[in-house]
């Protein structure tokens, strides 16, 4: 984990580019490796990326350009390196070895960013079974402190029933949070159950797009907000009224690139007021350059959840923040967001996308009457679907 000391913690960044992952891709990931590193308490530094046909199944990037690394770090006074990939038991053991100093992968910071973020008894719960989860399969490297230590009274090594025990410790552990889990997921089916009568909305998007921000819009309420990826974890519901017509508005944890397997898994009962909702607003930042990505990785997850059937609008948020380059009427350059006009934007989306696509700025609180008056239609008609005969009261 990285530690909030006096002084930041310095961190050096690993990344890979592969067959499956081109050198864009490895970009975008990378700057969100280091927001990630940044969200943690620590001060991303230099990078150092390598391309192989596969990540060295040892040492997952090669012997030279670790080498080069630990150069580095020696040099620099530099005791943490973060891998933008999760890695190996064996490969964190073996790295750890070579580079002798903390080695984290992207697993292991978003987890301990999870643990700082969680404020309920609920979100602490479903964060320390993903660790645990995690920690399970890594366990031996804990010991690697005292590999060298040979020979002499007191100097033995712990053995095979040592790792044992504590691999049964965390399976008990494990399989208590999971039941906790249970309890709390039956909780909120009932608490669910009694909110069926109302139309229930949620808030969907990559993390740190602007979703707590309109929720406090829309819902006059308080959720925390900050620039930062994965600034709430915890499930807020929020009964919100537009004209005469009520429902519950839902916020929900941030989507993100390369989202642990565990959390997903260990978050179920978050992501079920995603999958029980009857509308998603799906929160787009229209002013990062690569929302589109980003779009694509909350659809994927959508489906991975099982809700990409649900209704939905397109929400493009932060339009103050947008900027271009003028594109001159000759210039073959391809269309990017950085040449491209909000105005030529909203034309596309608009013209392509399945759902209502709304553009606002929540901060600004600018096309606020726009999106309630998109949201107030969408609302009315599941609400007159479910209740027909309450159709003359709105």
């Amino acid at each position: 984990m990285i530690e909030h000391n006096l002084q930041p913690e310095q961190a050096v960044l690993v990344g890979l580019i592969t067959n499956k992952q081109d050198e864009g891709r490895v970009k975008e990931t990378m700057d969100e490796l280091a927001f990630l590193v940044e969200t943690a308490g620590g001060i991303p530094g230099k990078r150092f990326i390598q391309k192989l046909d596969k990540p060295d199944s040892r040492t997952f990037i090669g012997s030279g350009k670790l080498n080069e690394i630990k150069q580095y770090i020696t040099a620099e006074g530099i005791g943490t390196v973060v891998f933008d990939d999760e890695l190996g038991s064996s490969q964190l053991r073996n790295i750890e070895r070579e580079l002798e100093c903390k080695v984290l992968d992207r697993t292991n910071l978003i987890l301990d960013i999870f643990a700082r973020r969680a404020r309920t008894a609920t979100a602490r719960t479903q964060v320390e079974l993903a660790q645990y989860e995690y920690l399970l399969p890594r366990l031996s490297r804990m010991w690697t402190h005292l590999e060298k230590q040979r020979g002499g009274i007191g100097m033995r090594g712990p053995g095979e029933k040592e790792i044992e025990t504590d691999r049964r410790i965390i399976r008990d552990r494990i399989t208590l949070l999971k039941k906790q889990l249970e309890v709390i997921d039956k909780q909120k089916i009932t608490q669910r159950s009694g909110r069926e009568k109302m139309v229930r909305v949620a808030l969907i998007g990559y993390t740190n797009v602007g979703k707590s921000t309109l929720m406090n819009l829309l819902s006059k309420s308080d959720v925390f907000a900050e620039n930062k990826l994965f600034a709430t974890l915890d499930t807020t519901v929020r009964k919100v009224v537009i004209e005469n017509l009520p429902f519950l508005l839902t916020d929900t944890v941030g989507f993100i690139r390369k989202l642990p397997h565990g959390l997903v898994e260990s978050f179920k009962s978050t992501l079920d007021e995603v999958r029980e909702a009857d509308l998603l607003l799906h929160i787009v930042d229209i002013s990062h350059p690569d929302f589109e990505e980003q779009i694509a990785v909350v659809t994927q997850t959508l489906s991975e959840i099982k809700a990409s059937d649900k209704a939905m609008m397109m929400i493009f948020n932060k339009i103050d923040a947008y900027s271009h380059t003028e594109k001159e009427e000759s210039d073959l350059t391809e269309h990017t967001v950085e040449n491209v006009t909000l105005e030529d934007l909203k034309k596309t989306w608009i013209a392509k996308a399945n759902s209502p696509a709304v553009f606002i700025s929540a901060k600004l609180k600018n096309n606020i009457e726009e999106l309630k008056k998109e949201l107030y239609d969408e609302v009315y008609a599941i609400h007159i679907k479910r209740f027909p005969f309450n159709k003359m009261l709105y």
